[in-house]
């Protein structure tokens, strides 16, 4: 019951934290953003995502070793969830090192006066970004899968139901056409 419970939170926790890198993706591309828009843009992200995204971050990875803990009967699932992990952990460390550096210099700018290189970091900003959404994002497909190996019925059961419907609608027109 603890495993399914410690499941069920990180897959939550995990699917927020996910989806949230996923949004930023959406809506602070740079790409059509004049100096002053990227400015206010990035700055209003800073204020309000920064007090809970690293903790949430810090959260999940945390579950996701006590989910690893938990299933180490299953070697296969274990080995999802340290995938999760760390893949997680590359995420957060993309966040630390090259992100919130970046996020600093420039929390500080004036979106009336953008320094000369403010094109420069905000190239370096979303390139790291997209890095650590792709890492998370592959943290996440582990995580579903290792979800679902909990009971090896359900990857099947699964697999039917996704798989089943399209390949009798594809006999059906074959039949028909013949």
């Amino acid at each position: 019951m603890l495993s399914l419970v410690v499941d069920s939170v990180n897959l939550l926790f995990s699917a927020l934290l996910v989806g949230a890198m996923f949004c930023v993706w959406l809506v602070f591309n740079p790409s059509q953003l004049d100096a002053s828009h990227y400015i206010i843009l990035q700055q209003q992200g800073i204020r309000t995502l920064h007090p809970t995204m690293p903790g949430l971050g810090a959260l999940t990875i945390l579950l996701t070793f006590a989910s690893a803990v938990l299933a180490r009967e299953s070697k296969m699932r274990m080995s999802l969830l340290i995938g999760t992990a760390i893949l997680f952990i590359i995420s957060g460390l993309i966040t630390r090192f090259a992100n919130m550096p970046i996020n600093a210099i420039v929390r500080g700018w004036n979106s009336a006066a953008p320094p000369d290189h403010w094109t420069a970091l905000r190239d370096a900003w979303w390139r790291w970004h997209c890095w650590r959404l792709c890492s998370a994002l592959g943290g996440l497909v582990l995580l579903i899968i290792a979800t679902l190996m909990r009971r090896p019925s359900t990857i099947q059961s699964v697999a039917i139901s996704v798989c089943r419907p399209p390949g009798d609608v594809l006999m059906r027109t074959i039949s028909l056409l013949l």
